[in-house]
């Protein structure tokens, strides 16, 4: 059974009077075709740690992978929640996407070669992964693979007209 869709709530506050919320299927769609994400995480302290990284879009959810000891990996250890942005460098026009969530480590082999397989079809062959022990492996290096589900997702609509909104899934 799919999951249902999510509604959308437009904040009128912060929209145009013109302004319509997108359906989740086509803000889903610029999910599955970003190609750059940035992720923010928190380190042990409280203080914040943001970076750029490619993640796929699939079943419902971003995933990212990192290498265990980067930063992020080890601020996941003690704090899972995740945001995770995506859009433009412009202020009127595009659309920003902003998904929050919990990150939760996937280290089943099969869904990792599913995974893997995503990631070759969208970013080409210099992404392509093995996959063995619950981790991908890419030259000498290997990388802890997390799925992000969305609790909440904002989207910002950019010129006219602009837009906010807001979808839960909770």
């Amino acid at each position: 059974m799919e999951p249902l869709e999510p509604q959308a709530e437009l904040d009128a506050r912060y929209s145009s009077e013109d302004a319509t919320a997108l359906p989740w299927s086509e803000t889903e769609a610029m999910l599955s075709e970003a190609e750059l994400f940035w992720i923010s995480t928190v380190r042990p302290d409280g203080r914040p740690h943001v970076t750029p990284l490619p993640a796929v879009w699939a079943d419902g959810a971003l995933h990212f992978c990192t290498g265990p000891e980067e930063r992020k990996a080890r601020n996941l250890e003690r704090n899972a929640n995740v945001v995770l942005t995506t859009g433009t460098n412009t202020w009127n026009k595009g659309y920003d996407l902003v998904v929050e969530g919990e990150a939760v480590r996937v280290a089943d082999d099969g869904r990792l070669r599913e995974l893997a397989d995503a990631w070759e079809r969208k970013y080409g062959s210099f992404w392509h992964f093995e996959v063995r022990n619950g981790r991908f492996h890419h030259g000498p290096g290997d990388a802890l693979v997390f799925s992000v589900a969305p609790r909440t997702v904002f989207g910002f609509g950019k010129g006219e007209p602009f837009s906010q909104t807001r979808w839960r899934f909770e």
